[in-house]
């Protein structure tokens, strides 16, 4: 068996909507020898059954079991033979060779180089996110409190290495190449993060071990991310600010209560706030607004762990 160059995870909880343009933008436009894991996470039998006789070429990763973002992609990782490994949002789709343009990139980085992202796009053609700032703690709080936003173009009046390809600070989880041999040394993602801040823990951890992370903004997927409330945010979005509160944290009870209590206000305030438009309003998207913040103000001073959390409100 021919030894691929690169190694495709994705992830895909039960939407063959999103992965079947997934997969075929990738049968479509990749140039280089590939191998494509699927982790088919709560698949129901009939979609499973017909994505295998549709794309015969992928090798499926069965999940059933309650796994968070890390542990499911850890599962396809651990078995990649590539040189590197590209991990990929299944809700995102391909219009050129991304993979190809990123490899090609490898081999002009410096030697430390460890990751190169690509370029993001909404649906609408729009730039979602090129590279990513530093994302210290303090402004973690201050997002909760709508007082800081990301930028979207960490490459803005910024000198490029070559061509379009800067360095950057950070990853987005939706799509980036990394070098096995180096993804392999640092253990994977963690998997305390049952689905945030796994990104910036693997980014930040790759600096720290004084590798380097790019992005190229010549090269662009389209990421149909959405940000619309859905029936397993009352589940979700709590696993994911405990998360983010144990990253930023670092392991100090202290610093975690001091990042704890600004939180806990910005999402005691957005649970009034739920409450008072659900009083107005009694639609199903404010019903599961309501229940989110609620879950995540009762979930922010407990020991549990963001998967313990998840599980606790996943009715799935």
């Amino acid at each position: 068996m021919e030894t691929p160059l690169v190694s495709i995870v994705i992830v895909c909880m039960n939407r063959p909507d999103n992965l079947y343009p997934c997969l075929e933008g990738i049968r479509a436009h990749t140039g280089v020898p590939c191998e494509t894991f699927v982790v088919a996470y709560r698949f129901s039998p009939e979609n499973l059954a017909k994505a295998q006789a549709d794309f015969p070429w992928v090798r499926w990763i069965i999940s059933d079991e309650v796994r968070g973002f890390s542990e499911n992609n850890n599962l396809a990782l651990r078995q990649a033979r590539g040189r590197y490994c590209f991990v990929v949002n299944d809700d995102t789709q391909m219009r050129e060779d991304v993979i190809g343009a990123l490899v090609r990139d490898f081999e002009r980085l410096p030697a430390d180089a460890a990751i190169v992202s690509p370029r993001l796009l909404n649906a609408d053609g729009s730039l979602q996110l090129c590279g990513r700032p530093p994302y210290p703690a303090r402004r973690y709080v201050l997002q909760q409190w709508h007082l800081y936003r990301e930028p979207i173009d960490d490459t803005v009046g910024r000198t490029p290495l070559f061509g379009e390809v800067f360095r950057t600070s950070n990853i987005t989880g939706a799509a980036f190449l990394i070098r096995t041999d180096i993804f392999r040394g640092l253990g994977w993602f963690d998997e305390t993060y049952f689905f945030t801040p796994e990104d910036i823990a693997l980014s930040t951890l790759a600096r720290r071990r004084g590798y380097g992370i790019y992005v190229d903004r010549s090269v662009a997927l389209i990421h149909k991310w959405r940000t619309t409330a859905t029936p397993i945010s009352p589940a979700i979005r709590p696993a994911a600010v405990r998360g983010s509160l144990l990253f930023f944290s670092g392991g100090s009870r202290v610093k975690y209560a001091l990042l704890a209590l600004p939180v806990w206000l910005a999402e005691f305030s957005k649970r009034t706030k739920a409450a008072l438009r659900l009083r107005r309003d009694p639609s199903e998207a404010n019903r599961i607004a309501r229940e989110t913040f609620r879950n995540i103000t009762r979930n922010i001073f407990t020991r549990r762990s963001p998967k313990e959390i998840f599980i606790r409100y996943f009715h799935g």
